[in-house]
């Protein structure tokens, strides 16, 4: 039987697919049941916080990306606007400690995730497409319950194109209008999504990395 992992706010299930993809029944939960559509596990569209208190022992382990407009660069352009969305890491992570369950968040650079392990016991990593072989960027930060080895982080070479404004020898910006819809869909990793769907989901090949890690922390965990 497969360990079965918990993959909080999944939106269309792009870190649901690399946790499938290392060996993990998923179960995906999202406030917004128009992600539902096009997620690919089985799905439930409820408050993700209620649902982990609710059934955190029916799993093995547990993801969580919680919303990131509080932290994201566009936000914090603006005054005010990050105030305007909340700020749920400290609630997951406090809940996802006391589960006791081997765990992984995830959320834009910027926020309050640890990015490397540290003297008082948080482990973190910021992974970036290139480390996975991606024609792709896109750091994502993730703190996690153990400590993280990351790949090689190669140099980025090639120029990353805005938003919207693709050009060919460019290094895709998958965010807001990533057009087009077709190189955006090879970069990530990701045929399934819709753009706006798209934009806001991490490639499976971290995720498949990350859940490589976590069966080896719940075979330590069974021995």
């Amino acid at each position: 039987m497969k360990p079965r992992i918990l993959d909080l706010f999944c939106g269309a299930g792009g870190a649901s697919t690399g946790y499938h993809r290392a060996g993990f029944d998923v179960v995906g939960v999202d406030l917004n049941p128009d992600v539902g559509r096009h997620y690919p596990f089985e799905f439930h569209a409820t408050d993700a916080i209620h649902y982990l208190a609710e059934h955190w022992a029916d799993f093995d382990a547990v993801h969580a990306s919680p919303p990131c407009q509080h932290f994201s660069a566009m936000s914090q352009c603006r005054p005010g606007l990050a105030e305007e969305y909340p700020d749920l890491v400290a609630p997951v992570r406090n809940l996802l400690k006391l589960t006791g369950l081997p765990y992984v968040m995830e959320n834009v650079v910027g926020s309050p995730l640890a990015s490397a392990s540290d003297l008082f016991g948080s482990h973190g990593a910021v992974l970036c497409g290139h480390m996975f072989g991606l024609k792709l960027y896109r750091h994502r930060v993730f703190e996690a319950s153990f400590a993280i080895a990351t790949p090689p982080h190669p140099a980025h070479a090639i120029p990353a194109s805005k938003a919207g404004h693709w050009k060919p020898g460019t290094i895709i910006s998958v965010s807001g209008n990533c057009s087009p819809i077709a190189v955006a869909r090879e970069a990530m990793g990701i045929d399934w999504m819709d753009r706006n769907e798209l934009a806001e989901s991490i490639p499976p090949a971290y995720t498949e990395f990350l859940g490589g890690l976590l069966l080896e922390q719940l075979a330590e965990r069974a021995a």
